[in-house]
């Protein structure tokens, strides 16, 4: 009898924490919403594939733009070309990486800012990129694009990358797209 009350009462227990780490999970949720993972991300991503026209300034309207995106290497890759065919052409490359998704930026400056994104800032529908490091440069001191916003409004996509000089922020450049028919 005493063997039995024992059971029962470590089963409530049991039962207990389940419902407060369902109720704790639940409220998490609710409370920052479902994290993105980096599979969603670059499935995401790939979504783009095609060209893009628009606009490209530094904060302002500027001149015309037009952007590629491709997805190779049987789907682990996808390929952006900003400018393509042109002596501005950069080519950025986003693929999924030790439990995350990075970036390298090939830009006209000659040099590759990494970047990866940052999953608990992130949504469906922006997708945000901070630095990691790079090639090329010094960060302290040299001209590069230090990090980036990609996010979709509707039909329309908003790219804007942080660009620093001096160890510092220094401007942005940003692109309004839409996909060409």
């Amino acid at each position: 009898m005493r063997e039995a009350r024992r059971r029962s009462a470590s089963l409530r227990l049991v039962l207990l924490a389940l419902a407060l780490s369902a109720l704790v999970g639940v409220a998490a949720v609710t409370a920052e919403g479902p994290a993105l993972t980096p599979q969603a991300a670059f499935d995401r991503l790939k979504s783009l594939e095609g060209t893009w026209v628009g606009e490209a300034g530094h904060g302002q309207p500027g001149r015309a733009a037009t952007v590629t995106y491709r997805v190779a290497s049987n789907g682990s890759v996808v390929q952006e070309t900003l400018f393509p065919g042109t002596p501005h052409e950069m080519i950025s490359m986003y693929h999924l990486a030790d439990g995350g998704l990075a970036m390298t930026h090939y830009c006209a400056m000659a040099n590759q800012p990494r970047m990866k994104l940052d999953a608990k800032t992130s949504t469906a529908d922006r997708l945000v990129f901070g630095f990691d490091g790079g090639s090329g440069f010094d960060p302290a001191k040299d001209t590069h694009v230090h990090s980036g916003v990609l996010e979709w409004k509707g039909d329309a996509l908003h790219a804007d990358w942080a660009v620093w000089s001096g160890g510092r922020e220094a401007g942005h450049n940003v692109f309004a797209l839409r996909r060409k028919k």
